[in-house]
């Protein structure tokens, strides 16, 4: 990258920051709908690098291609999930599944930290890319919460775990995009970063619930998680990062169902007379499945044990991982010499480890199961397919607006000089701050802590060995978790949320306290980066 001929002044970086702040705006500002806000977006993208980054069409074609192949690969898992949610709801399982829930403990605030904090946790460690907010939102409206909040808590929730979850995919990736000299001073500086989203969204999330009276409740249970989440992770990370996130996420399950059988969590929450995010109650109205809560969560227990089985024991993984596939692309270069090299198989899908398909085997089980309870009648899997297709076409169409103009901006320059420009004007110190910066930019581009490092860690070594005085390991542990923190206002996933949830055209309402988040993660992260630039040299 530093080879490159591009134009690194104030038009061209204006110009290339210029879809994501409108994109920004049309979202959350003019509460445009996902589709037509990505595809404008995209469209501007595409001018910009026709006239201004001096693209010619087969570069842009390439980005095109790559950002359609980038948005499959995320609708697989929007198409299973909304298949699984609508399998659910139209046999009335979640009606059996909340008062299942209520009957087991009264205490929202605790069931609301269980499943939007510490169960979606514990799937991002195992299953990722989007499948925590698709699954648990849901489950949310399940138990009485409002539809905005549920897709809200786990977006925030799970943030903290996209690094190091997945069974590490994010480093794996990132190790393999830039050298790395001192990788376990790069895993320690990452941790003890990565905590602090961690703390901020189990407060958060409290602080949803019911407010400051919320933090005051809930703050025994989310210090003893988070010190299970961010202190395992810190621990396990320098010996094994491949399961230092999904081994703690599993014992904090674990503790929580301790902390249940404390009188204390199991009866109605203070802060309950308090809170606006839930529901009101409805009166039974004679229509719920005479079955248990277990049976209405079997199809959720499938997919759990499913994926603990495929994707948490690294024997098994590996060899289901081998199976992958990604089409070609060729090589471009823009009028200004910024080459992209030819792919023989771009971003490869491993198809067997996808948790696009362990939603779908969920899926089919939840069609086998509930038929054999008796739930379902003539026409229900019409009414299933329906809703799965109202919900599905608008998110398949705004994700890939979103994702195509990612790759285009990649492909013609633009993001090069986005981050290029911040080094110009940056020293070791701010540009440590601003790493992380850079990682937030990159998962709102992208949707993804994996690809928001593969876009930027090269550019960081290359900075490094630029800028006397800069820690590549500093660097890439603010970028990381700056990639962790932006998956929370990424629009691709909040679209993932809204469309399982039921709820399109209302992303507004789920970036704006999304965004508060990002904004307080992003400044804390910053602040502490610098710190550990200071005190680690």
């Amino acid at each position: 990258m530093e080879d490159t001929n591009l134009p690194v002044d104030l038009l061209h970086w204006g110009v290339a920051v210029l879809p994501l702040v409108l994109l920004l705006i049309m979202l959350v500002v003019l509460k445009w709908s996902g589709p037509r806000s990505g595809w404008i977006a995209m469209g501007i993208a595409t001018a910009i690098a026709f006239l201004v980054y001096q693209a010619p069409i087969d570069n842009v074609a390439v980005g095109f291609g790559k950002g359609l192949w980038e948005a499959f690969f995320i609708l697989l898992v929007v198409w299973p999930a909304l298949l699984l949610y609508q399998v659910t709801k139209e046999a009335g399982a979640f009606d059996v599944i909340r008062e299942g829930i209520q009957d087991k403990s009264q205490n929202y605030l605790f069931l609301v930290l269980a499943f939007g904090w510490v169960f979606a946790s514990f799937l991002q460690g195992i299953a990722g890319f989007g499948a925590p907010i698709a699954i648990v939102a849901p489950l949310l409206i399940g138990i009485g919460v409002k539809p905005v909040t549920a897709v809200v808590i786990p977006l925030i929730g799970h943030a903290w775990a996209n690094m190091f979850g997945t069974l590490a995919v994010g480093w794996i990736a990132t190790v393999n995009a830039v050298e790395i000299q001192e990788q376990a001073l790069t895993i320690l500086y990452t941790s003890i970063l990565l905590w602090i989203p961690n703390l901020l969204a189990g407060l958060m999330i409290c602080y949803l619930f019911a407010k400051w009276k919320g933090i005051k409740e809930g703050f025994v249970v989310v210090i003893i998680i988070s010190l299970i989440h961010g202190g395992g992770q810190l621990a396990l990370a320098q010996l094994n990062p491949t399961l230092s996130t999904f081994i703690p996420a599993t014992i904090a399950m674990g503790v929580l169902l301790l902390f249940a059988k404390r009188k204390k969590y199991s009866e109605k929450s203070p802060s309950e007379e308090d809170t606006d995010i839930l529901e009101e109650k409805e009166k039974d109205n004679g229509k719920k499945p005479d079955i248990s809560m277990h049976k209405a969560l079997m199809p959720y227990y499938v997919l759990t044990i499913v994926s603990v089985i495929a994707l948490g024991i690294p024997q098994i993984n590996n060899m289901l991982d081998q199976l992958e596939f990604g089409p070609p692309f060729p090589a471009t270069e823009t009028g200004y010499g910024f080459e992209e090299e030819a792919e023989e198989a771009y971003s490869p899908i491993a198809p067997l480890t996808h948790p696009g398909l362990y939603l779908l085997l969920a899926s089919a089980f939840g069609v086998f199961w509930y038929k054999r309870l008796e739930l379902y009648s003539s026409d229900t899997l019409k009414s299933v397919w329906k809703g799965v297709k109202g919900n599905a076409v608008g998110a398949s169409l705004a994700i890939s607006g979103f994702l195509t103009m990612t790759e285009i901006m990649g492909s013609s320059g633009q993001t090069t000089v986005l981050a290029l420009g911040i080094a110009m004007v940056s020293n070791p110190p701010v540009y440590v701050a601003l790493a992380n910066v850079i990682g937030i930019t990159g998962a709102f581009m992208t949707s993804s802590n994996t690809s928001s490092n593969v876009l930027f860690a090269p550019l960081h070594g290359n900075v490094a060995q630029s800028m006397d005085g800069l820690n590549l390991a500093q660097t890439i542990a603010a970028q990381s978790t700056g990639g962790a923190i932006g998956n929370s206002i990424a629009p691709a996933n909040v679209v993932l949320g809204t469309s399982t949830a039921g709820i399109q055209g209302r992303d507004a309402e789920v970036f704006k306290p999304a965004i508060v988040f990002c904004l307080i993660a992003g400044v804390a992260v910053s602040a502490t980066a610098v710190l550990l630039h200071f005190i680690g040299g």
